[in-house]
């Protein structure tokens, strides 16, 4: 795999390695491992049952974190395949960049943040890492799944304009390029289809966009008027995004990498500002996509009704686990007495699906 890989790659033969040392597999690399054991472990299959901005269920047809974790990944994948990057380093970042979710999307998370505000607080990337170093135990010599330091750093280091890491568990100003794919690929990937999906509940018309240069230019570029079902042209619209974001990518990166003059992986983690990006046209195109979203999507009446209803089922729910902790499972109990109480019942309720949530709710 290292011949294949570019000098500031990361491979295994330059990786920091694992906490707790293991033998080498006869047929993965140590980055398929982390892909895979990502994969299969609990908190990944709880995506299905968490908000990306719809509650699951709702429809068949909106995302969720699992399906928007897997589409991210396959966007990481072919911007690391083109620019000889650790494609199975970038696709276990994207699969595991959202594993610190809490239930009821964003909304859930600022709710958490307030009720955790005197125990540390709570923001999803360092969710995540408590999930793979701690809370997941499928082995029977130490807690946590054990990845790869650089699949760790990525997770932490995750940026987007709705995550600012706050992290001084890792030394590095930065994470490896891999990490910074997994980013931008974040990024594209929830634009494009949070366009879709809003268009898809009628809470975004096509009269609305037409202020935005890239949805006209990706209307253009399908010519969306030849196409009658709205379905695919919502669809081919969003792809056709995602494409000419890809693309713009690609290109903008191999300048900005060439120009930064690097040698080695270390280079990459010094360099504070990231060198996956997108070109100045592009970039200011999609924010102002971003800001759309959020002014006529995200802050729709609708959700924000919603996001009323949350504050008060998690506020119930954490009230009353802390003051009866036998309701968590055993794992959690025992937990509790060595990360706080709180800290505990947090954890538990941020792994929670929706629909366990408001299980839970009804039931106590």
């Amino acid at each position: 795999m290292s011949e294949e890989l570019i000098c500031y790659a990361v491979t295994e033969t330059r990786s920091r390695g694992r906490v707790f040392t293991e033998r080498p597999h006869p047929y993965r690399s140590d980055f398929e491992r982390d892909r895979d054991r990502i994969i299969h472990c609990s908190a990944f299959r709880r995506l299905e049952g968490k908000t990306q901005v719809f509650t699951p269920g709702l429809d068949d047809y909106y995302r969720t974190r699992l399906t928007h974790s897997i589409e991210v990944a396959q966007i990481g994948r072919t911007i690391a395949k083109i620019l000889h990057l650790n494609v199975s380093l970038t696709e276990a970042i994207c699969l595991a960049h959202d594993l610190g979710h809490s239930p009821f999307g964003h909304a859930g998370e600022k709710v958490l943040n307030c009720l955790m505000a005197e125990f540390g607080g709570f923001e999803h990337n360092q969710q995540a890492l408590r999930i793979v170093d701690l809370l997941e135990h499928p082995y029977p010599d130490f807690t946590g799944l054990n990845l790869m330091y650089e699949t760790r750093l990525g997770l932490v280091k995750h940026r987007s304009p709705y995550d600012k890491p706050q992290d001084d568990t890792f030394a590095e100003q930065n994470c490896s390029l891999e990490g910074q794919v997994a980013d931008v690929a974040d990024r594209i990937a929830v634009n494009s289809h949070d366009l879709e999906d809003g268009m898809r509940a009628g809470l975004i018309s096509s009269k609305q966009l037409k202020s935005l240069e890239i949805f006209t230019e990706a209307q253009s570029r399908i010519n969306a008027k030849a196409i009658e079902d709205k379905t695919v042209r919502r669809t081919r619209t969003a792809k056709t995004i995602i494409d000419t974001l890809v693309s713009d990518c690609i290109d903008a990166s191999e300048k900005t990498i060439t120009r930064a003059n690097l040698n080695t992986v270390d280079d990459v983690y010094h360099h504070s500002e990231n060198l996956i990006v997108l070109s100045a046209e592009n970039n200011a195109k999609l924010m102002e996509l971003e800001k759309f979203l959020l002014q006529n999507f995200y802050l729709h009446k609708s959700l924000i009704q919603t996001a009323n209803q949350i504050k008060n089922w998690l506020e119930q729910l954490f009230e009353r686990l802390c003051r009866r902790q036998k309701l968590m499972p055993g794992y959690f109990q025992q937990l509790a007495a060595k990360e706080g109480l709180q800290r505990t019942v947090c954890d538990y309720i941020a792994g929670m699906t929706d629909r366990y949530c408001l299980k839970m709710l009804e039931e106590i």
